[in-house]
């Protein structure tokens, strides 16, 4: 029997407050298409998000609808049993399904959810629940659907967001166990990881053909001033791309870098869980400050009445969406791949082609690690909210010391 094609049921958070189910009609046939408990959990599904999307960050927001979506499709396409009849062994079924989900139901790329079509919104053919990446130097050709499997972390995603969800029905009384909570601890595809952890993060050599890259594009073309401040800021302060871009909640301005009394200056940024932390600036900062406000016809310091965007767009008005941020950090990286590869080629440039805009944050932070800095100062500036957190991630001298020694060990 042919697995039944997916469709998008679940809003963005933007959408979720007034939405009315008469504005999805093809959501609404196919939620009364079947059993009358469709539509319940649909809005049980509704009031988890909203809760979500109140008390975490938008990112959150995302990970967990998605997460939920999926969950549900299978429910009302598949199991077609209600929530409050599971068991354990049905979501360790779930966990199967997930592991080797229909080719059907995975696709290449992202795809918006719903289309505004006449004052409806539409679904979106193009999109599916489950998505098969490819590395930047793969073309869609070479990629096969069969052998689409998830990573640890998404299964360990894939049971937060459920286990999250039976833990509020439960708070509303809808639900009295938690199946999900009990499958985690059977799935026979989550690994107990005790690897050794390697930090995606640049070389010292990979960062300075990228500043070099950054700084040979900012003399040819002046527009470029502004990549290489974006490329500067994300790693020397250990930024998250979304702590440098626009969004409904947060504007980054000029004056949130400020001075306390002891002249030592600050960044304040909205971080992860809506939490504002204050970042340390170094003094070799300041004249790549300096050299961007320039840029803008700005004096080199800011004032704490200066609300200039932090990275401003060169046409219009506003800050960066993290999309267009990661997009200028991209094309710096694949210059300066284009650069080392033919001095050291492309083995040694490698990285650079497998790099994301996170990587940035993880250099800066374990470039200062091994330079000496104090864990506990580093970890403030990322913002974890454990110690543990930083020196499971970034610490990996131990790990070199082990590997150095495993290097003079004897076959005879």
């Amino acid at each position: 029997m042919q697995t039944p094609k997916p469709l998008p049921i679940l809003p963005a958070y933007t959408e979720l407050k007034n939405i009315a189910l008469n504005d999805y009609p093809d959501v609404k046939r196919f939620l009364e298409s079947g059993p009358h408990w469709r539509i319940q959990h649909w809005q049980w599904a509704l009031d988890y998000l909203s809760y979500v999307g109140r008390n975490k960050s938008e990112h959150t927001y995302s990970r967990f609808r998605n997460e939920t979506e999926r969950f549900l499709l299978w429910v009302f396409v598949i199991k077609e049993k209600p929530l409050d009849e599971f068991r354990k062994a049905d979501v360790l079924e779930y966990a199967d399904f997930c592991w080797r989900p229909p080719v059907s139901w995975i696709s290449f790329a992202s795809a918006d959810r719903f289309l505004l079509q006449n004052g409806f919104y539409k679904v979106n053919p193009e999109w599916l629940p489950f998505r098969l990446k490819r590395t930047k130097n793969q073309s869609v050709q070479t990629l096969d659907k069969k052998k689409y499997r998830p990573s640890q972390e998404t299964l360990k995603a894939m049971f937060t967001a459920i286990i999250a969800f039976y833990k509020h029905l439960m708070n509303e009384e809808k639900c009295f166990g938690n199946p999900a909570q009990l499958a985690k601890n059977d799935c026979r595809y989550l690994i107990k990881d005790a690897q050794v952890k390697e930090v995606r993060r640049l070389t010292d050599d990979q960062w300075h053909y990228v500043l070099r890259a950054a700084d040979k594009m900012a003399i040819e073309n002046v527009g470029y001033e502004r990549s290489l401040f974006i490329l500067v800021t994300l790693k020397t302060l250990f930024l998250r791309i979304s702590e440098l871009s626009e969004r409904e909640t947060w504007r980054p301005v000029m004056s949130h870098f400020w001075q306390d009394h002891d002249e030592n200056w600050w960044l304040k940024v909205y971080g992860k869980g809506r939490k504002i932390r204050d970042v340390t600036v170094p003094t070799e900062y300041f004249p790549y400050l300096s050299r961007y406000r320039a840029f803008q016809g700005l004096p080199p310091l800011p004032s704490p009445g200066d609300q200039m965007p932090l990275v401003e767009k060169l046409r219009g008005q506003g800050g960066l969406t993290a999309r267009h941020l990661t997009r200028l950090v991209q094309e710096v990286f694949d210059a300066a791949y284009t650069s080392m590869a033919s001095d050291y080629g492309e083995e040694k440039a490698k990285k650079l082609k497998e790099a994301s805009t996170h990587w940035l944050r993880h250099t800066g932070a374990s470039m200062e690690i091994e330079r000496g800095r104090a864990l506990k100062d580093v970890s403030e500036d990322l913002g974890h909210a454990s110690m543990a957190t930083t020196d499971t991630i970034y610490v990996q001298s131990e790990t070199k010391k082990r590997a150095e020694s495993g290097k003079t060990r004897k076959v005879d």
